[in-house]
This record gives C-alpha cells, sequence and structure tokens, in this order.
C-alpha cells in the first residue's frame, strides 16, 4: 500500500451525522465530505464514492465529472437508486451493505408474523378502547411462507422462519431444489400459480425492472383470504393501488408494510386507515448501532480497496444484487 491517500467523496446529508470512524477513515483516505445537491462540485478526481446518504440517487446527475472513479458503496442492501446504464456500462465497481441487515429485518419479519397470528394488533386495539374480548388464535408452527428474493436476508429469514416451526418455500430468478434454507425454490413467473398455497407472504427481493410491480392485482387475487403480506424489500415490489383494492374487499387478511412506493407515505394515502394494515417508517433493518456496523464494513473495504484485494459484497451490476 502507497502512502499517498485515495480521493475519496462522502455524500451525506445536514441532518446525519458522518460515519462514525470517520479518522480511521481519514488515515486511509482523502476525505470529502458533501451533499447531494454539492457532489457534482466535488467528485472530480474521486476515487471512490461512499453514499452514506444511502437513497441519494445524485449520482446519475454528476457522472459526467466523473472523471476518476472507481468504487461506489452504498449503505443499503438496495442499490436500485444508485444503479444506472452509464454506471453499470462503465468499470466502476459497486458495493452494498451486504449482510448487515440479515439478521434485523429477518427478527423484524417474525415480529410481524407472530404479531398478525397471535392478534397483538387486535389486542392492542381492545386494550385501547377498554374490551375484554377472548378470541383464539393460530399457531404459528405448521404454518407456511413464501420469501420471495433468496438473497442473504431471505435466507436469514426463512432460518428464523424455519426455527419457530414455519414451513418456507423460496421464489427467485432461478427455480431449484435442495436449496439448504428453502428447500424449494420456484421461479418468480410462477408467483401467481403458486402463492395460494401460503398463508404468509414475505417481499424482499431487490427492486430491478423485472421485479418491479412484481406483486400486481393478479398475483394478490391469487392469495389465500386469510394470508398476510409483509412488504420488507422495496415499496414498488408491490402495486399499491392493487393492494388497497385487495385490503379492501378482503381477498387478503392484512398487510404488514415497511416500504412504500412514495416514502414518506402521504398523509392521505388510504392505507395509514385501513385496520387491517400495519406501517411503519422504513426501518425494518435499523437496530441500535447499525450505522457503526456500516461504517466498520465500508472502513475493512477500504482496507481492501488500499491494498488491491478484492472488494467484499461486489454488486453484479447486470443484475443489480449481489449474486452468489
Amino acid at each position: 500500500m502507497s502512502d499517498s491517500r485515495t480521493p475519496l467523496v462522502i455524500v451525506t446529508r445536514d441532518d446525519l451525522a458522518p460515519p462514525t470512524n470517520l479518522d480511521d477513515i481519514s488515515l486511509l483516505a482523502d476525505v470529502t465530505m458533501t451533499t447531494a445537491e454539492t457532489l457534482s462540485d466535488h467528485l472530480p478526481g474521486a476515487e471512490v464514492l461512499l453514499n452514506w446518504d444511502f437513497f441519494s440517487g445524485t449520482l446519475r446527475d454528476a457522472w459526467q465529472r466523473a472523471d476518476a472513479l472507481r468504487w461506489v458503496h452504498v449503505c443499503a442492501a438496495g442499490v436500485d437508486a444508485v444503479l444506472f446504464d452509464e454506471l453499470r456500462e462503465s468499470d466502476v465497481q459497486v458495493t452494498n451493505a451486504h449482510g448487515v441487515f440479515d439478521r434485523p429485518i429477518a427478527e423484524f419479519v417474525l415480529a410481524s408474523v407472530l404479531a398478525h397470528r397471535k392478534q397483538l394488533y387486535v389486542s392492542d386495539e381492545l386494550q385501547r378502547t377498554g374490551v375484554w374480548r377472548h378470541r383464539e388464535t393460530e399457531l404459528v408452527a405448521g404454518s407456511r411462507a413464501l420469501v420471495i428474493g433468496t438473497g442473504g436476508i431471505g435466507r436469514a429469514v426463512a432460518r428464523l422462519l424455519t426455527a419457530v416451526g414455519v414451513e418456507v418455500t423460496g421464489a427467485g430468478r432461478t427455480a431449484r431444489t435442495g436449496d439448504p434454507d428453502f428447500g424449494e425454490v420456484f421461479a418468480t413467473e410462477e408467483l401467481a400459480d403458486r402463492v395460494g398455497a401460503f398463508d404468509t407472504v414475505v417481499a424482499i427481493a431487490p427492486l430491478t425492472a423485472q421485479t418491479a410491480g412484481l406483486i400486481d392485482a393478479t398475483v394478490l387475487a391469487a392469495m389465500k383470504q386469510t394470508a398476510q403480506l409483509v412488504n420488507v424489500g422495496r415499496g414498488a415490489l408491490v402495486d399499491e393501488r392493487a393492494l388497497v383494492d385487495a385490503l379492501t374487499v378482503g381477498s387478503i387478511a392484512s398487510a404488514a408494510l415497511d416500504v412504500f412506493e412514495v416514502e414518506p407515505l402521504s398523509v392521505d394515502s388510504p392505507l395509514w386507515a385501513m385496520p387491517n394494515v400495519h406501517i411503519s417508517p422504513h426501518m425494518s433493518g435499523d437496530v441500535i448501532g447499525w450505522r457503526t456496523r456500516l461504517a466498520e464494513q465500508f472502513l475493512d473495504n477500504l482496507r481492501r480497496y488500499r491494498a488491491g484485494r478484492p472488494l467484499a459484497a461486489p454488486v453484479d451490476k447486470s443484475k443489480g444484487y449481489v449474486s452468489g
């Protein structure tokens, strides 16, 4: 490793604290902090771009100024906000926060499943209205779940649901049998034909041209009337208008939604007032200390970069996610 430091630009926001290990990063790189609005002013000469403001898609607008860029790191599992044709076709490497959110999101999904099947949402509402009403709840063990998206997060979800007795199947890009976490994985193109067999449908697939709108009116109509939809992937995986219609007429029982087509969710969205919808503000992976883990992950990769070693969690830019 040479004594010279790597030119690095970190995209953040005014309301967002910088990486917690900025001093260690600065030992390896000449750091420039910028915002999305001023990225184009600081991008010339930069070899590395750290998207600490992970939903910022501003690189697309500033791309013509990227005269030395070799590596873009996104502090999120999904990289859909960053990828565009020129970046895909370039030699610039893209990495992401692979692994950081696996267990937190899996726990969030399990909590959502338990809350639905054990009627915890109903109990909360009855408590607030002072109503004592005995009910019988459903056993989680023995139920069937479909996990759409078989990457690291989907696998963590499958393992945790399996641990409480749920029978888990996967849906992904390629069909296969004998998978260690899912047993069977069927191709997402079969979704409408297969989804009716499941009590819980979990959406955690990356957002790509192939998965946008994947859960549409046809798929929703094919689900069990007693089924729960859990979306912890991207809002655009689901046709939101069709989902509102399905929940209104009762063609599915419930939805736990952590992501939405437009965020923040508009105050006039009908989803807010629906008793069978449970909303969280894109927080399923955000546990205490998550930003520290993101910062440590980037620092490890920066050390790899400086040493000329392969980067961890390389994104297949043609697919839009980390393969394998």
